[in-house]
């Protein structure tokens, strides 16, 4: 789909929360823009704050980061107490790994390792709930990078569920999302993270990383397809209640 001006003129822009200097907004950031929505791109672990209301943003999104939702950081305490905002307002909100971590924490869950210390670094299976098939189509094969996991918010309907890490996607509210894993990946930024994320490999239950890449030749597609199905869910048609 090719970006129209004319239609991103009435659209607000997307708050994009990002965690790291060189982080970028992958897909996510290309759907939303290809679907007409600006990006409002922030990054509060170098010192720029988030707006104290989402009156004139469609919406945010909260990425992934190296951090956990656990740290003592002031920047960690002060945005997980912002999430209060996106869900005062009712205003579309999508957290991504640690963004949906920070949400569970938010909304009184915990953020924790497996018992194990296993993690999912690479592609594995989720399954949808009923919750989930009833809202959309989902991939069967996810990219994961993480060592933590989220319980299951009281209030909140558990989408899909994995075998290690059982909460992988929920929904709070009409309009609160979070996932466990990443399908915001473009190619390059796999190719990065495989580089630099190398050492976490020796991790239990990790993947090497020529498995990242074989993987993302089978499982993508389907996940990428899931992702722009996903953001017109969450983004224009932000008050489906099911």
């Amino acid at each position: 789909m090719l970006h129209d001006p004319a239609r991103a003129t009435h659209k607000q822009p997307v708050l994009i929360v990002l965690h790291q200097e060189r982080s970028s907004a992958g897909r996510v950031g290309q759907m939303l823009e290809e679907k007409g929505y600006p990006l409002d791109i922030r990054r509060p672990v170098l010192g720029e704050k988030l707006p104290g209301t989402l009156a004139s943003h469609a919406g945010a999104v909260v990425f992934g980061g190296p951090m956990s939702a656990n740290d003592p950081d002031d920047f960690v305490k002060r945005e997980i107490d912002w999430l209060d905002i996106p869900l005062k307002e009712n205003k579309p909100y999508l957290g991504i790994c640690l963004g949906a971590q920070m949400l569970a924490r938010q909304l009184g869950g915990k953020v924790e390792a497996d018992r194990e210390q296993r993690t999912e670094i690479g592609w594995y299976p989720i399954r949808p709930t009923e919750h989930g098939r009833l809202l959309m189509h989902w991939p069967q094969m996810v990219y994961h990078f993480h060592r933590e996991g989220f319980s299951l918010p009281h209030g909140a309907k558990l989408l899909a569920e994995g075998d290690i890490y059982p909460n992988q996607a929920f929904r709070y509210g009409q309009n609160a999302w979070g996932v466990q894993f990443h399908a915001e990946l473009t190619r390059a930024m796999m190719h990065r993270w495989v580089v630099h994320g190398a050492h976490r490999f020796v991790l239990p239950n990790a993947q090497q990383g020529r498995d990242h890449l074989d993987g993302r030749m089978i499982f993508d597609a389907p996940l990428r397809a899931w992702l722009s199905n996903f953001l017109d869910l969450i983004f224009e048609k932000a008050h489906l209640t099911v």
